[in-house]
């Protein structure tokens, strides 16, 4: 089922997202933990694609499992910063013949050697070249926050506007802390007349690495009400674990109170945390 959908259903929607592995030996047990996460039925469940496409045969076995064998609807991510176009159109033939019809396209992370793909500069591009090959739905990133390579908001918002004009039907948005900078982030880009619905992405933070982690890699900016929970239930793994489901249950809650209707999740391939928040809102999203 194509997500652009789902989205139209007089629903609330939640997404789950899990990561495929780095190696082949990984494979079954991460193949196994999507299919845990798949059990809880979400909505639709995005599965990402490693630095340079080198997990990109596994992206693609993962979410055709999941959809085979849980019904549930998978969008596979393809990034284009250390790819050529050969191996774009490649994927984009693995995704069509094991029937996978929503592409997240994303440019991708500037790898640490630098070396960039000669094809592909931004996701526009990646956008236009899918949009052109097969019909496929096609979503993509923005960042309620400004991406951390843009110094300016106005520019990163004006870079998004030529991403969803080159062919996207839907947009996610990064991890953010924060809701006021989401309902911000929405006024900003209606104003640019930019209409596609938007996925509020929610990240659990359940230890104090990965808060850090997160923050440095995204530019996302922590509340101190936040920072405060993990200074105090950092040092103990299952009172973080907890406090952070019910602190990314609270956003998701906030979120649905004001109208957004369409939730991620980031699991960080946690059964445990994304059950745990599916049990917290079993009432709200009936």
């Amino acid at each position: 089922m194509r997500i652009s959908d789902i989205l139209k259903q007089d629903k609330i929607t939640l997404s789950l997202e899990v990561f495929p592995p780095k190696t082949s030996e990984r494979y079954e047990a991460t193949a196994a933990t999507a299919k845990e996460i798949a059990k809880l039925r979400p909505d639709f469940m995005s599965v990402t694609y490693g630095a340079g496409g080198g997990t990109g045969p596994f992206t693609a076995g993962i979410a055709a499992e999941i959809q085979e064998e849980y019904g549930v609807p998978t969008l596979a991510h393809l990034t284009c910063v250390s790819s050529s176009r050969e191996h774009v159109l490649h994927m984009l033939d693995v995704y069509r013949e094991k029937g996978i019809e929503n592409i997240l396209a994303l440019r991708g992370d500037i790898p640490a050697d630098g070396h960039v793909s000669e094809d592909y500069r931004y996701a526009s591009e990646l956008i236009r070249d899918i949009r052109s090959k097969g019909d496929f739905c096609l979503g993509g990133a923005c960042y309620p926050e400004g991406h951390v390579e843009c110094i300016h908001k106005k520019d990163d918002i004006r870079h998004l506007k030529e991403k969803v004009d080159a062919g996207l039907d839907f947009l996610t948005t990064q991890l953010f802390f924060n809701n006021d900078v989401f309902y911000n982030f929405l006024y900003r880009i209606r104003e640019q007349d930019i209409r596609v619905p938007v996925i509020a992405g929610i990240m659990p933070i359940t230890n104090a690495k990965q808060l850090a982690r997160s923050a440095a890699m995204s530019g996302t900016d922590v509340p101190q009400k936040f920072r405060a929970i993990v200074d105090f239930f950092g040092e103990d793994p299952a009172a973080m674990q907890q406090a952070g489901i019910v602190y990314a249950t609270g956003q998701i809650v906030d979120l649905i109170a004001n109208g957004i209707r369409h939730i991620h999740v980031y699991t960080m391939n946690k059964p445990e945390v994304a059950a745990g928040i599916m049990k917290n809102l079993s009432a709200v999203l009936d």
